[in-house]
């Protein structure tokens, strides 16, 4: 049984570590101020750790040995009831290098929230460890206007909802709040030299723009084959969700930290919940050939695919987002869901990793249910 952390709610306590990276520079150094506060406000107690805002190691917040011992530290810490990672980042991988997810087994469970190179902690947190975490919007997220994205964070952390369905809008191609410090254009103010009262209400009410109607393509995938659905039919899935950013999962396949087979053995139904950050359709092709051929998709019994973070509408020699899933994919007769909200295109849908869910699509709609 993979274990659930306890709901949290006014009173508990979040801590904040920066295990990949940390709030030193623009705008995340501010963002983060105004997120905690919003958490404040909320009627929690926020404990900010030494790497939070840290940025002197060699791209990543700090010494991967400090990063890691701040991260396993603040899991154990009695006084701590939840862990919210301050950003994604690139090298989280060499901060794992020095977590011990057998040890944390004695610890008590907890709810870790981070996304894209958080896929280093929450993806062995799962499938070593035992425990669910949160594939969601890391903390300078919260700085904005908290719209579904933040609320539905909250509500699995809290543990007000145990249905969530995903948005009908998505951000493309907009300018960010941090984009007021552009000094190529006229009329822009560097960040930090904006009044500080002025800064704090840019990112304080800030939201997303939304700007593209969101469309789901989904396949069933017989005779190893996938054929697009019409838009009236449906497809279902039920099993655990697992998965992550596939630009960190590519890397670690095949390490001591790929535990995949030994876990498969108890949990035999899988729903993979995989997103690219930066993958091109060729590289995002062959990282899902290569997880394939390592027998991490045998037997699944769904997936859900996000937006791409990058080349959304490229074509590669022929290849793009499409074919790079489905060529790869069909093989594995089961149903794939593309385009979700779940990643890096804003808004993301957060996704509890290692729960039990029954997961429904239907033309543009995507309901997750956990069980």
């Amino acid at each position: 049984m993979i274990k659930r952390p306890e709901s949290i709610g006014k009173g508990s306590t979040i801590g904040v570590t920066a295990p990949s990276f940390g709030c030193a520079t623009e705008p995340y150094c501010y963002m983060i101020d105004v997120a905690i506060d919003k958490i404040r406000d909320r009627g929690y107690n926020v404990i900010e750790g030494k790497t939070a805002r840290l940025g002197d190691g060699i791209g990543i917040s700090t010494d991967p040995k400090v990063a890691a011992a701040e991260l396993v530290e603040f899991y154990k810490r009695d006084d701590i009831d939840a862990i919210i990672s301050a950003g994604g980042g690139e090298l989280m991988n060499e901060t794992i290098t020095n977590v011990d997810f057998e040890d944390l087994k004695s610890a008590k469970p907890k709810w870790f929230v981070g996304y894209s190179d958080n896929t280093n902690f929450i993806f062995p947190l799962v499938t070593i460890t035992g425990v669910q975490g949160i594939y969601g919007p890391c903390m300078g997220s919260y700085s904005k206007v908290w719209e579904d994205t933040e609320k539905d964070a909250f509500a699995i952390l809290e543990g007000t909802k145990n249905v969530f369905s995903g948005y009908d809008m998505f951000v493309k191609d907009i300018e960010k709040p941090e984009d007021e410090g552009n000094l190529d254009e006229e009329g822009k103010v560097p960040l930090e030299e904006m009044d500080p009262e002025e800064r704090y209400k840019l990112f304080r009410d800030y939201r997303f723009e939304l700007n593209e109607k969101k469309v789901l393509t989904l396949y069933k995938c017989d005779g190893n084959k996938a054929k697009k659905i019409a838009e009236e039919d449906t497809v279902t899935a039920k099993g655990v969700l697992l998965g992550g950013c596939l630009d960190v999962l590519a890397n670690m396949v095949g390490t001591r930290f790929d535990r995949v087979k030994e876990f498969k053995k108890e949990h035999k139904d899988i729903i993979w919940v995989l997103e690219n950050c930066e993958l091109n359709p060729m590289s995002y092709r062959r990282t899902l050939w290569n997880m394939r051929e390592a027998g991490w998709f045998d037997d699944a019994k769904g997936f859900i695919i996000g937006r791409p973070g990058a080349y959304f509408d490229e074509d590669f020699m022929g290849v793009n987002r499409f074919n790079a899933v489905t060529d790869v994919l069909e093989p594995i007769g089961a149903p794939i869901i593309m385009d979700a909200d779940i990643g890096h295109v804003n808004p993301m849908l957060p996704v509890v990793m290692g729960a039990e869910a029954e997961v429904t699509a239907s033309g543009n709609d995507l309901v997750i249910k956990y069980l």
